[in-house]
């Protein structure tokens, strides 16, 4: 079996619009394509015996067993893969359970497709089902543990922590979208400039004098004393000769700290004599400079977490330990411990697996043991030196019986170091008394607590403190962070409904950022060159905070390569759809390419308009089960489509008697005469007013105001700086210069009619195959190039994307003789050549079309030339 390409999906898709998370693969079967499940001598008994735990996959069957039914009964090695890929992520501690495979269009050739929680797991588990599988066919060994020890390693690397993955969750259920802005913990919640920003539990709104204070433990102990909190009296030093002195004034017992450190590192505690100061000294001043010498406090380690100056939750913490039985080892009870199914590799689990590290060693060394010595019955020995979970800790829930004048002091002390989010660690007996009474102490205040102990605590009620984290960030009910994102798809015509809709808006006063087959444009600047029409230029501009309006157009090869840079947008636009691309990624029919463009409509919010073109039957079966409201555009007004949804009180845009008009109902609302908007070229590019029609529903529904639609409609004019591309006009003194980016024969179908109105002498087409098309669609290119113009130049592509130059000239050179076999035709490969040749012969009232796929270029070259010939004039 060989594997053509992995596709990580990571938003709405072809295989579904809920599941975002998808691992699409691609599988030549090869010669097991002839060698079904039941085929293989073995092969199921060997399968039940490595996952044992498959019994639970139902598969289509839809009882347990299901799926060692279908491979009993013979199923093709495809269906198991993807069954293999999904359990080995669950036994990895990803539990997922998604799974399809299709057909590819190919023989022997398959989409298997798979749900993941981690995209780089989710890839290694791809890889790792095709060899796991091909195993189990030749009856080899395999070391499966090997590979979900990797796959947990890269979920540990890879997921969120369970701090930011709370909050982020928290603000998913309530409808606010995300983004991971990095590879670690900084995502952002909303979008464009309502967004808001976390780090672990950091957020764009905490003080960085609070976090500066909480990092400072000197400052943070001075300021609490001074508002006669109750901490330990202690000193800080840097010198070993203030040691001595340090020790005399605290007292014993006492614990010694790095003031910069974190996580534990660095720290002695209950240290009773000099010498073992002194060692405690040393090791602190590997961490940091300066040290702190500290009242040992005795009693337990308690974490009270506030939240917006609010007493949310409160743990008591437990270090890593284990209690004896007076007959196993330290060693077996660490490992009899770790049998607990709630503890597991990194954060996969409520409680983490002890770890026996260095430090460990060193612990038990220091209490006269070795991992091989046998504790006393009852005996409890700590096997870390702080309580945190990540090293093997417990927490016990217990925020119902916090005191209140331990609450008022913690939320006192979020004020006093001015922290939205403040976790204080303090040392008591009874954190049902005041400190006061109990001779406790506040032992720290930390910036960015970690919120496993609350979420999931290992006994008692968990608590969600991730909400008031969000309520904090978007105080407003019902707040969702959101910008007004308009996504436009379809074949032809994208691009410059993309552009007027983000025109019209900036000209209302939005701070607009959209994305096109150009690039991606924040406000009107070009900020990133080329095609732009994936989910990673969405995503560059939702993550614009300056952005407070989006329009994404949204091509199929981003949707099939990687989904939607989104799960929702506000308004949703099919243009129109003819066959294009057919053939590639396994879109093979104009049915299943509308499948791919109709994931823009389904994201669509319930309270949205999916606006659809009422002239295109594919189109206008994508209304079909859609949760949104549906307007509609014709350029007929008598379209029967258009009046029954007009009868239902709907929202149409028409072209009648001459005019752009949007209808809400019945009544009309004439916008203008399309024959005085720019863009229309006089009302001949029919094509161009079907393109204005959804744009004036958009920003209909957007409440942009009749004036300002005119105003925008007006002052939008075909050219290469707001429309580049597409029906840019260049008038020499002699001749005429037409590019368009007609890429397809519906593009050339609706560039011919254009150009059908305009007076030429002679028409000179400048035309290439394309390399991603069917032969017959560059036939197809061919045949109309042929009727449109008197004579062909036929270039070349700077892409031939699969095929070679021969191959593509001979196909456009096909279609071309196939209407008119005495055609006369130039082939010039090179496009800049090309130009030249043609504007070098050009006679008087000619007009030369250039059909660029490289609109940059070509744009370039045409404006250079256009000059030259105004300063040879000047002169």
């Amino acid at each position: 079996m060989r594997i053509r390409e992995i596709n990580a999906m990571r938003g709405p898709n072809f295989w579904s619009i809920r599941r975002h998370k998808l691992i699409v693969m691609v599988l030549d079967l090869q010669d097991m394509e002839e060698h079904p499940s039941d085929k293989i001598p073995g092969f199921s008994d060997r399968l039940k015996t490595m996952f044992p735990s498959m019994l639970s996959h139902r598969c289509s069957e839809g009882c347990e067993g299901g799926f060692f039914m279908r491979v009993d009964e013979g199923t093709w090695m495809g269906h198991v893969v993807e069954h293999i890929a999904l359990e080995i992520q669950t036994l990895a501690g990803m539990d997922t359970g998604f799974g399809r495979t299709r057909g590819y269009g190919e023989k022997g050739v398959y989409n298997v497709v798979f749900s993941y929680l981690e995209e780089n797991a989710g890839r290694y588990a791809a890889k790792a089902a095709v060899a796991i599988c091909e195993a189990l066919i030749s009856g080899k060994e395999y070391d499966l543990e090997e590979d979900l020890q990797k796959m947990r390693e890269l979920r540990e690397v890879e997921r969120l922590g369970p701090s930011t993955g709370s909050i982020v969750e928290e603000a998913v259920s309530r409808g606010i979208p995300w983004l991971r802005l990095n590879k670690y913990s900084l995502c952002q919640l909303g979008y464009g400039a309502n967004q808001k920003r976390i780090q672990a539990t950091v957020t764009s709104e905490t003080s960085s004098i609070g976090v500066e204070l909480a990092c400072d433990k000197e400052d943070t102990k001075f300021l609490l004393e001074q508002a006669e909190i109750e901490v330990p009296r202690g000193d800080i030093i840097s010198r070993e000769r203030s040691l001595k002195e340090a020790c005399r004034y605290v007292g014993y017992p006492l614990v010694i700290k790095p003031i910069d450190g974190n996580h534990g590192r660095g720290i002695t505690v209950d240290i009773n004599n000099y010498e073992d100061a002194l060692e405690g000294f040393n090791q602190a001043k590997e961490v940091s400079r300066r040290v702190i010498i500290e009242k040992y406090i005795t009693g337990e380690d308690y974490r009270l977490l506030v939240i917006n100056n609010v007493f949310v939750a409160g743990a008591k913490r437990t270090p890593a330990h284990v209690i004896g039985n007076g007959s196993s080892s330290i060693k077996e009870l660490i490992e009899e411990t770790n049998k607990d199914p709630r503890r597991g590799y990194g954060h996969e689990k409520v409680l983490t697996a002890i770890s026996i590290n260095n430090l460990t060693k060193t612990i038990i060394a220091d209490a006269g043991y070795t991992v091989d010595s046998v504790l006393k019955d009852g005996e409890r020995l700590i096997l870390k030196d702080t309580a945190n979970l990540s090293t093997g800790g417990t927490a016990e829930d217990v925020t119902d019986i916090v005191h209140p004048a331990n609450v008022s002091m913690a939320e006192r002390i979020s004020k006093i170091i001015d922290l939205d989010i403040c976790g204080i660690d303090i040392m008591t007996t009874d954190i049902s008394k005041p400190l006061s009474e109990t001779g406790g102490a506040v032992l720290e205040v930390n910036a960015g607590p970690g919120f496993r102990m609350h979420l999931a605590p290992t006994t008692g009620l968990p608590r969600n403190v991730a909400a008031p984290v969000v309520d904090k960030l978007f105080p407003q009910k019902g707040d969702t962070g959101r910008i007004p994102i308009v996504a436009i798809t379809g074949t032809n015509g994208k691009t410059t409904t993309s552009r007027l809709i983000a025109h019209m808006a900036k000209m209302s006063g939005y701070r607009v950022g959209y994305t096109t087959s150009d690039g991606v444009y924040i406000q009107n600047r070009l900020l990133m060159k080329g095609d732009c029409t994936g989910p990673q230029s969405a995503e560059f501009v939702l993550k614009d905070p300056t952005v407070n309006f989006a329009v994404l157009e949204c091509a199929r090869g981003g949707l099939l390569r990687a989904g939607l840079g989104f799960s929702n947008c506000d308004i949703g636009i099919v243009t129109n759809l003819s066959a294009d691309h057919l053939g590639l990624k396994g879109i093979h029919t104009i049915e299943q390419l509308a499948q791919v463009k109709g994931v823009v409509p389904e994201t669509v919010l319930p309270d949205g308009y999916a606006i659809l073109n009422a002239d295109d039957d594919l189109v206008y079966e994508m209304r079909k089960g859609l949760k949104c409201n549906v307007a509609l555009f014709s350029m007929d007004e008598n379209n029967p489509r258009i009046q029954a949804l007009q009868r239902k009180g709907g929202i149409t845009a028409i072209y009648e008697n001459g005019y752009v008009t949007i209808c809400r109902g019945s009544w009309k609302m004439r916008i203008m005469k399309a024959k005085n908007i720019p863009l229309t070229f006089g009302g001949k590019a029919k094509f161009m007013i079907q393109n204005i029609l959804p744009a004036i529903i958009s920003a209909n529904i957007k409440g942009i105001s009749i004036e300002d639609m005119k105003a925008a409609l007006g002052t939008f004019i075909p050219s290469a700086a707001q429309t580049p591309g597409r029906l840019n006009l260049f008038k020499f003194k002699k001749f005429q210069v037409l590019l368009d980016y007609a890429h397809n024969p519906a593009g050339m179908r609706a560039l011919q009619h254009f150009i059908s109105e305009i007076d030429a002498t002679i028409k000179i087409g400048i035309v290439a195959g394309i390399g991603d098309r069917r032969i017959e669609d560059n036939n197809e290119m061919g045949e109309i190039a042929a009727e449109m113009f008197d004579e062909i130049i036929i270039r070349q592509d700077k892409n031939l994307r699969g095929k070679t130059e021969e191959e593509l000239i001979k196909m456009i050179k096909k279609g071309i003789k196939s209407k008119h076999p005495e055609k006369k035709i130039t082939i010039i490969p090179s496009e800049q050549k090309a130009i030249h040749y043609a504007v070098d012969n050009a006679i008087d009232g000619a007009l030369i079309v250039l059909c660029s796929d490289v609109v940059p270029d070509a744009l370039e070259l045409v404006k250079n030339l256009k000059e030259e010939e105004s300063k040879q004039e000047t002169i």
